[in-house]
């Protein structure tokens, strides 16, 4: 079933959106949820909360790519279930992926609101620049929390030339953020 079909489920509320929805990405949205959450019960929770919430978004919201749009809602309730059950402390994945990006991204706190809507447009602006493999790579990683190991093998890849991708967006994401005023 396409996402347009999916999408016009949710909007005559018919119940068979939930299960056409967890046909089409159930497994992905389970994987994006256990790589931050590192536990299986509560990471399905937090999809099942994403169900939930897409139910409640949809109508009116009307997603262009709903993938994105579950992915965001999943990825919101994993962290916040992570922050809940963590409230100081992040498991040791979630720290190492932040401090990849500490050295080129500023403390959110610095200029706080204003700083961080410039930090995001600045970002869309860099990710639309980066050639598409790029793109995707530095998603997958950064976004979706996927493994260096399981972006390579998903695109048939050595890790060294993710790894090796990876290093120089992060290196153009300074550049850019330098060049527009915001203290790395």
């Amino acid at each position: 079933m396409t996402d347009t079909q999916i999408i016009e489920l949710y909007w005559n509320r018919r119940e068979e959106a939930i299960s056409e929805t967890d046909a089409a990405y159930g497994r992905r949205l389970m994987g994006l949820s256990k790589s931050i959450l590192l536990d299986a019960e509560d990471a399905r929770e937090c999809v099942n909360d994403t169900y939930l919430r897409t139910w409640n978004a949809i109508p009116p919201e009307r997603p262009k790519f709903l993938f994105g749009f579950l992915a965001c809602i999943c990825r919101n309730l994993s962290f916040n279930r992570l922050d809940w059950q963590k409230a100081v402390k992040r498991k040791a994945e979630v720290v190492s992926l932040s401090e990849e990006l500490e050295q080129c991204v500023p403390d959110a706190m610095a200029e706080a609101h204003f700083q961080s809507r410039e930090i995001g447009t600045i970002l869309n602006a860099f990710l639309a620049a980066l050639p598409e493999e790029s793109r995707e790579i530095f998603l997958q990683r950064y976004w979706y929390g996927d493994s260096i190991a399981q972006i390579a093998k998903q695109r048939n890849v050595s890790e060294s030339k993710v790894k090796m991708q990876l290093f120089r967006a992060r290196g153009k994401l300074r550049e850019a953020l330098t060049k527009e005023g915001i203290a790395v």
